[in-house]
């Protein structure tokens, strides 16, 4: 036998080239670092519940999983409900896991709206109001009935409502800040943005902020809601919504959609407003590429059909809103607007079934792709972490466990995390 010998083969370039093309590409590799930085694999909510300023009490968020209950057993019971919307197929896993959500974390965002919600009651009223909400987050955090996200949303920057609405910021932030810490899942939403400047604006403000309450920099983030067209495309032919998440400084954590504003704006009839309208998927297709690679999340609108009334109006909008919801989880959109109680069932059956459908198939191909087993598809690291990625939703929803997880991967949920997300050096 022959030994084997190692063989130097020599490249035409030298350390000098490898050095002038690292000196080249520095801005691009700074770039790529602080400004695409990917997802962190955190929890993001399924859902977003408004509840006007004015309303907003500790336990709010039980009072809406004790209604949805009511309404499910009002037509016919959870079983009968989750056979109509998604049919029969993992049914009973499904009714166990939606009963204990609506019982022990119904929503899991909830923003106190001093906005749409809440309307111009004057200032003497809207101080009393946000200070008095800010009040009672700090009390329902305190008695363990808070959902896990909870902010507000103040009025807009445009000049009518600017000064008001950065004192109702200012107001609740500080009101917050002097019961003690902040909640860990503090989310501030900053609603009709139209240029970028407003969110420079917040930035600033957000900065002086946390210098006079002693706060630590960069504590305070916001979503940044895309209701208006000059977000998508400027005057100039610019895509806004692209260059305000880079301007926002780290601080923005998700853009939501707006579904009745910015379909109002094109002139969209109100019969035909729909988080389903061609003009929403192009905004809401712009708002995806945009965010791609930087971490910022992504929400979905609402539908205000709601399902009160007669027992087959009911079911009719239980139907539509399972459907829409399905559908923006196809898209890649994992959150939403709930509007009332009665959205809770439909939108937790329907995100349940779909992480429910989808854990077989991925769940196989994920574990062939970690042990490197010959399987039934060739799955290269992009579409492994993307098959990560679905299945830390679905654990992270609460539609798979813990358990399922290791028994059909083979991995805990911290593996998991680190496969769907992992971070740039």
């Amino acid at each position: 036998m022959t030994a084997a010998r190692a063989v130097e083969v020599a490249g035409s370039l030298g350390e000098s080239d490898y050095a002038e093309a690292d000196a080249a590409l520095a801005e691009t590799d700074r770039l790529l670092v602080e400004s695409y930085p990917g997802d962190t694999g955190a929890r993001q909510p399924i859902h977003t519940v408004y509840v006007p300023g004015h309303l907003y009490r500790p336990g709010v968020a039980g009072e809406w999983g004790a209604a949805a209950l009511d309404a499910v057993e009002a037509s016919g019971g959870l079983r009968a409900v989750v056979s109509d919307l998604v049919g029969d197929a993992e049914a009973e896993v499904i009714v166990e896991r939606v009963s204990a959500k609506l019982r022990t974390e119904p929503i899991e965002d909830l923003r106190i709206d001093f906005e749409d919600g809440f309307g111009d009651r004057g200032d003497e009223q809207e101080d009393a109001a946000v200070v008095a909400a800010a009040e009672a987050l700090a009390e329902d955090v305190a008695a363990g009935t808070a959902p896990p996200f909870a902010g507000i949303r103040f009025k807009c920057f445009e000049a009518p409502t600017r000064r008001r609405g950065i004192r109702t910021l200012d107001l609740f932030l500080t009101t917050l800040a002097a019961r003690g810490e902040l909640p860990e899942g503090l989310v501030l939403t900053l609603p009709k943005v139209t240029t970028v400047d407003q969110v420079r604006t917040m930035v600033s403000l957000l900065e002086r902020i946390e210098e006079r309450l002693g706060l630590v920099p960069g504590r305070l983030g916001f979503e940044v809601q895309v209701e208006t067209p000059q977000l998508i495309l400027a005057a100039d032919g610019t895509a806004p919504v692209a260059t305000l998440i880079h301007a926002g400084k780290g601080r923005i954590t998700g853009l939501h959609y707006g579904t009745y504003d910015y379909s109002a704006s094109l002139g969209v009839s109100a019969a035909y407003q729909s988080m389903e309208h061609p003009a929403a998927d192009h905004a809401k297709a712009v708002m995806q590429v945009a965010v791609a690679g930087t971490g910022v999340r992504l929400s979905d609108g609402s539908t205000n059909v709601v399902p009160t009334g007669d027992p087959e109006r009911v079911r009719d909008a239980w139907r539509l809103h399972a459907r829409l919801v399905r559908r923006s989880l196809e898209r890649a959109y994992y959150q939403g607007w709930d509007l009332h109680p009665a959205h809770l069932p439909s939108r937790f059956i329907a995100s349940y079934a779909f992480f429910r459908d989808g854990l077989g198939g991925v769940a196989t191909r994920l574990r062939d792709y970690v042990e490197q087993n010959s399987g039934g598809f060739l799955d290269e690291p992009a579409t492994a972490r993307a098959l990560a990625g679905f299945l830390v939703r679905g654990v992270q929803s609460g539609a798979v466990t813990s358990e399922e997880l290791r028994e059909r991967v083979g991995i805990d949920e911290q593996a998991l995390v680190a496969l769907a997300h992992p971070r740039r050096a």
